[in-house]
């Protein structure tokens, strides 16, 4: 029979039970700032927002705009559109900004916000293991400069290394015999003088479209272009938003009167900006196979490359693809058709047999032909949505280069199972057709850094996405791209194997708007946690009943303004934040 306590002869319940548990609590602050060591690989853009320590193999910041270094290296989209939101830049040159400035751009950045003192310029990682036994990423670390070699580890592995840095060379027989100059457009030499040189140029991506204008221009240089697949040669993205603000879009270099007034009007800057950021949202549409959007498009990039090629029908009729635009991206190319009609410049369309000591030869209708060459340049893009070029081995020895060997899935294209603590900036599915990819990537830091954060905060030794959430996303990823231009019959470095598969594993399944929204909540649930204490309250890093902001922050922080989000006074339907986002209703 249950003892009960009375009073005055009323039963009053049970009575108290007698405490026996050995929980003790934590002695700690409720924020619990458990140390964590944060290695993150890469300092390219992705890695510019908010940094721990960082290994950079490369002797600068920048990332993709550190390596390319070619003649015509530029922004193809509005610079005002390709920077970081919490540092716009009135400053620049050009709408168009030249690679150059770009990568000042993210070096002033580092600098700006302090995150070139944890940068390791010259530190090339070479092996990354999970070791389950400390819950610590054990990482091999080579010094370029000395040729030390050392171990660090860390709790937390961020790989940034973004993924156009590492050049990829074509597999074409005979690439090792050439004995003159090979260059890649993303290993450019600098010192090597191109003028009056025979210039064979494999590849007519973006790169080849922004090299070839320039070669063109060089004194006594005759350009072979070899070109195995159309592509579309659009007009520059900028062009309709500066005729709505008024401006020749012909004239993209800025005056110093304009930079002058960004510069003490940050509203104008704003407003500037907005322009190009809604213009570049828009086209989200023409991505969705058979929109009117993607219809009208192609219709106007045809007629603009016959007008510019009525002169050469043999081109025409080569370069003109029959897909849709996007399907591969879409470059602008001013002055690229214009190059590949001078004198100087022949285009071959014939397949590439092998790379002989003196040049290329050519499976054409007649037979083997031999196309003389100086230079090879190999405009062949990069080792895109593909694991790190050095091992990552997860639990149990895994590698993540064979967990990808058919294609890389993600969860939410930052996370893998079986890879605990490893998080990913600009990986796979990451990029996005039309819309800014800045603000994808500060969404996914902020994700990021809120991972790190629950790690530290609520004692978990290791966090991993479940594997059916991993499964989910692949599926997701897979039916939002059946109805987009993307899987049209081109070959793409959006694709899977090698640009010719049938899955996209380079772009974000939908809008920029779309990725940070889904981004922006994290959905804990979809995760496997290892508590750091085994057995034990699974709440004791609620700490010592205490907070840090009573004993050595701000004890009233709560009544900040900026802290507060105030209540509209009136009706809800006359709130300007609602009328913008009607989800709020």
């Amino acid at each position: 029979m249950t003892a009960t306590a009375t009073t005055n002869g009323h039963t009053n319940g049970p009575a108290p039970a007698k405490i026996t548990s050995d929980f003790t609590l934590k002695d700690a602050y409720v924020e619990n700032l458990r140390p964590l060591r944060v290695v993150v690989i890469g300092a390219g853009k992705a890695a510019e927002c908010r940094v721990s320590v960082v290994y950079e193999k490369y002797e600068g910041i920048g990332g993709t705009w550190w390596v390319n270094t070619y003649p015509g290296v530029a922004c193809d989209i509005p610079s005002h559109s390709y920077q970081f939101s919490f540092a716009p830049n009135p400053n620049w040159s050009n709408l168009y900004a030249p690679g150059a400035e770009i990568q000042k751009y993210l070096q002033d950045v580092a600098e700006r916000f302090g995150a070139t003192r944890f940068i390791k310029l010259s530190h090339q990682v070479q092996e990354c293991v999970w070791d389950d036994g400390e819950k610590k990423w054990q990482i091999k670390v080579k010094n370029l400069v000395t040729g030390e070699v050392f171990t660090d580890s860390a709790h937390v592995l961020i790989t940034a290394r973004g993924q156009l840095s590492e050049p990829r060379w074509p597999d074409i027989e005979g690439i090792d015999k050439f004995e003159g100059k090979k260059m890649h457009s993303g290993a450019w030499d600098k010192s090597y003088d191109l003028h009056n040189k025979k210039i064979a140029v494999v590849g007519n991506g973006s790169s080849a479209i922004q090299i070839v204008p320039k070669l063109q221009q060089l004194e006594g240089t005759k350009l072979s272009c070899f070109i195995r697949s159309p592509t579309w040669i659009s007009s520059a993205f900028g062009d309709s938003t500066m005729k709505g603000l008024g401006l020749d879009p012909q004239v993209t270099e800025f005056t110093e009167e304009q930079k002058s007034l960004f510069r003490s009007d940050p509203a104008t800057l704003l407003k500037f900006r907005k322009a190009f950021e809604d213009f570049g949202t828009s086209l989200h549409n023409s991505t969705i196979a058979g929109h009117e959007m993607s219809i009208q498009g192609q219709a106007f990039f045809k007629s603009d490359m016959e007008s510019k090629l009525s002169a050469r029908p043999d081109l025409l009729a080569k370069i003109i693809p029959a897909f849709a635009p996007g399907c591969r991206r879409l470059t602008p190319g001013k002055g690229y058709l214009e190059a590949l009609q001078e004198p100087n410049v022949t285009v071959i369309h014939d397949p590439i047999l092998h790379i002989t000591p003196t040049g290329i030869a050519l499976s054409t209708p007649e037979g083997t032909k031999q196309i003389d060459a100086d230079v090879i340049l190999f405009a062949t893009g990069f080792q895109a949505c593909t694991s790190p070029p050095f091992p990552i081995l997860g639990r149990n020895g895994l590698s993540l280069e064979s967990r990808w060997a058919q294609h890389p899935d993600t969860y939410l294209a930052l996370a893998v199972d079986g890879f605990p603590n490893c998080l990913m900036l600009f990986g796979p599915n990451t990029t996005i057709g039309f819309g800014s990819l800045n603000r994808i990537l500060e969404a996914q830091v902020d994700y990021v850094v809120s991972v790190i954060r629950k790690l530290q905060k609520e004692d978990y030794a290791s966090m991993e996405p479940k594997p059916e959430r991993v499964k989910d996303f692949v599926q997701f990823v897979d039916a939002y791209f059946k109805d987009t231009v993307y899987l049209d019959k081109c070959k793409s470095w959006y694709r899977s194997q090698g640009g010719t598969g049938d899955r996209i594993v380079a772009l974000w399944p939908g809008s920029t708007q779309h990725a940070v929204e889904t981004l922006r909540s994290p959905r804990w649930e979809d995760w496997v946690y290892e508590s750091v204490e085994k057995d034990t309250n699974g709440l004791r890093w609620l700490g010592n009943g205490w907070s840090w902001t009573q004993t050595e922050g701000d004890p009233s922080w709560y009544l900040n303004p900026e802290e507060i989000e105030f209540p509209w006074e009136g009706k809800p339907e006359e709130n300007p934040k609602f009328k913008s986002r009607p989800w709020s209703h």
